[in-house]
């Protein structure tokens, strides 16, 4: 069913056998760098009833707030990166979307618990998402069934960032807080951030802000040119509390960040502002148990300015709202569990100057309905089981300059089944349909777009996408021994993709003579297959009164072509294999990480191959006074090989690499 170049196949397979081999020689690497006073992982994306990560049928990423402290990225997708099928599209310091085994763009939601992140990111990959990694406790990746909950804008998943700005529980203390201060060498970067809850009475209060401020960034033999960020925001919100299960709240916050598009001479000024609401009420009428109601509005916009002249070229706007409610029950029948909902969202963009010649307005509307439920089949097995209906309405002017409307129904469904095989192993299946409905930008492309240095051309008769695919996962966790991966594929009805003609054309779209500097894309489709393997492995070596030792192995590898000829699939990640070790104590962790990107030759028409590149990095925290235990003082190396490196997802990888070495020194302190 899924077909791919046996050798490939063969490397792939080796990786994860290895990993598995390893699982006697490796620890978890996460669990020195977490700060004392962390609490257990808390998964509320993948699941409304368990918090438990072990409890879905696919595998979930979370990366823990010391991580995200540590990775020093002013994106999720820098935060990500040791996310087995996890890359990102690094266009910019201010602009790298989230890709999920090689899913970006259309098919990966982003959201702000739970809520979208209402921008442009989707336009173009030049455009960023505002949702910064120091506003944020804890960052999810999720697939599979439960991604239905979320649209159908997430056929490959859906990374979800985690904070408390509007406060879902009363905090233990009065007040207790955060703060921190970094500085790197790689770009001179200084970051600041600091996060404040609190309570009085049944009222909880959470306030944060963060900057960041960074010059150009040191590349081996040099810096990148226009790379520089500047970032800054802030939130504050509340929620009263009626009882210890009901609560409603609301947050107001504010996002500014200017960047430079390397490889090009613009920078990007976009800014912010968005309102959220938040509550659960407790029911207990039947077996309605809960019902949670979500949503927020927001005012986004972007300026492309010339420095030169300071000349705003293109200016784009978004106006966006989403809303969301979902009741939880207990058991109905069979059921034990389930979750109703519905989900209202409508998005209006808009652009000025050069921006409008590329994509006139479009108001895109979706009204949906879903469902997440789970049935226990036996004392060591449940199936769980999702499903989705929406109805989208797009208003947009195509080439053709007439006024276009169109309405598509997605039906999409996800069955899983999870089996406890024994104390500590469980095994995953999944089995997925799902639907996407084509992005503003597919349909209604018309014209330059100078970021990524392209002249696109959409297609308003594009079709609806049918994802198919299915996942088996596998667990093993002992007090010593955690493993976890998964091989998946999906074939695609329909899949739709941007296709470079190897054609370049100027701004006006004359095309032909080689010194134009757009590429032409055209938006197809082409049915498609998709498949790949991820694994994790990390177990104890050694564990004495002082301290633990040990190690961690991880890999991941996806595979992508189109059918009848078509070749390969535009802009697929390489494969990544990686180890390292670890050292954890009261005192002081440590560790260091290895990790190979490997050689992607496996190009789309007029795409470039991809060189390999080893990365190393390491990092050691230490907590000096055990009276002051959340006082801690990180030393953290990026890239320490300081190697050429080059994303191979990136449409800019042959103009921009990657940064080069960095050393990054982190103060955190928490009361």
């Amino acid at each position: 069913m899924f077909m791919c170049h046996p050798r490939g196949a063969a490397f792939a397979l080796s990786i994860l056998a290895t990993t598995a081999l390893h699982t006697t020689l490796a620890v978890a690497a996460e669990a020195p760098r977490r700060p004392p006073e962390a609490i257990d992982q808390v998964v509320v994306t993948a699941s409304p009833f368990s918090n438990d990560a072990d409890d879905i049928a696919t595998i979930i990423g979370t990366v823990s707030r010391a991580d995200i402290l540590k990775s020093g990225g002013a994106n999720l997708a820098d935060v990500l990166g040791d996310v087995p099928g996890v890359t990102g599209t690094s266009f910019a310091a201010g602009a790298s979307r989230p890709v999920i085994r090689g899913f970006d763009a259309n098919r990966v939601r982003v959201l702000e618990n739970g809520i979208g992140s209402f921008d442009v990111s989707d336009v173009g990959p030049d455009h960023g998402v505002p949702i910064d990694p120091l506003s944020t406790q804890r960052v999810e990746v999720v697939r599979g069934a439960a991604t239905l909950r979320y649209g159908s804008q997430a056929v490959g998943g859906v990374v979800n960032a985690i904070n408390n700005r509007i406060p879902m529980e009363l905090p233990m203390h009065d007040i207790s807080g955060e703060a921190t201060a970094a500085y790197s060498t790689g770009a001179d970067a200084k970051q600041g951030s600091a996060m404040v809850d609190g309570k009085a009475g049944n009222f909880a209060f959470h306030a944060d802000g963060f900057i960041h401020r960074t010059s150009d960034y040191d590349i081996p033999g040099g810096t990148q040119a226009n790379s520089f960020f500047r970032g800054d925001g802030f939130a504050g919100g509340g929620s009263y509390f009626m009882g210890d299960d009901s609560h409603a709240g609301a947050a107001i916050v504010h996002y500014d960040s200017k960047y430079g598009i390397p490889g090009d001479t613009t920078f990007i000024d976009m800014k912010q502002t968005k309102g959220i609401v938040g509550s659960s009420f407790a029911l207990d009428l039947g077996p309605l148990k809960t019902l949670t109601i979500d949503g927020g509005y927001a005012h986004y916009t972007h300026s492309e300015i010339d420095p030169a002249t300071n000349d705003v070229l293109s200016t784009f706007i978004d106006k966006e709202w989403d809303s969301r409610a979902e009741a939880l029950t207990g058991a109905i029948g069979p059921i034990s569990d389930a979750a109703f909902g519905l989900q209202a969202q409508q998005k209006h963009f808009s652009a000025l100057g050069e921006g409008g010649n590329y994509l006139f307005p479009t108001q895109t509307t979706n009204v949906a309905g879903f469902t997440f439920a789970e049935i226990p089949l036996g004392p060591d097995v449940r199936l769980q089981f999702g499903g989705r209906v929406e109805h989208v309405s797009i208003d947009g002017t195509p080439a053709s300059n007439v006024l276009v409307n169109l309405a598509f129904t997605p039906v999409s469904g996800s069955a899983g089944f999870l089996w406890e095989a024994a104390p500590g192993v469980k095994l995953g299946f999944t089995a997925t349909s799902a639907a996407r409905v084509p992005g503003q930008t597919e349909l209604f492309a018309r014209g330059p777009h100078d970021g990524p240095g392209t002249y696109e051309t959409g297609n308003p008769n594009l079709h609806m996408e049918r994802a198919n695919s299915v996942e088996g996962t596998v667990r093993w966790r002992t007090d010593i021994v955690d493993f976890e991966g998964a091989a998946w594929g999906a074939k695609f009805k329909n899949f739709i993709y941007g296709r470079l003609t190897g054609v370049m054309c100027d701004d006006d779209g004359n095309c032909g003579p080689a010194q134009n500097e757009l590429r032409q894309l055209f938006y197809e489709q082409r049915d498609a297959a998709f498949w790949g393997l991820e694994g994790k492995t990390t177990v104890s070596v050694y564990q004495m009164d002082a301290g633990t030792v040990g190690t961690v192995v991880m890999a991941d590898y996806v595979r992508a072509r189109l059918a009848n000829g078509g070749g390969n699939v535009p802009r697929m990640p390489p494969y990544h294999v990686g180890g390292g070790l670890a050292w954890n104590s009261k005192p002081f962790d440590a560790s260091f990480m290895l990790k190979y990107s490997g050689t992607q030759s496996a190009v789309a028409f007029a795409e470039t191959s991809t060189k390999g590149y080893a990365s190393l990095d390491a990092q050691i925290a230490w907590r000096p006074w055990q009276t002051k235990p959340n006082l801690e003082i990180s030393l953290v190396g990026h890239n320490l090989t300081n190697r050429i490196q080059r994303n191979a997802v990136a449409i800019n990888k042959d103009e921009v690499v990657l940064p080069g070495r960095d050393i990054r020194v982190v103060l955190r302190s928490a009361f």
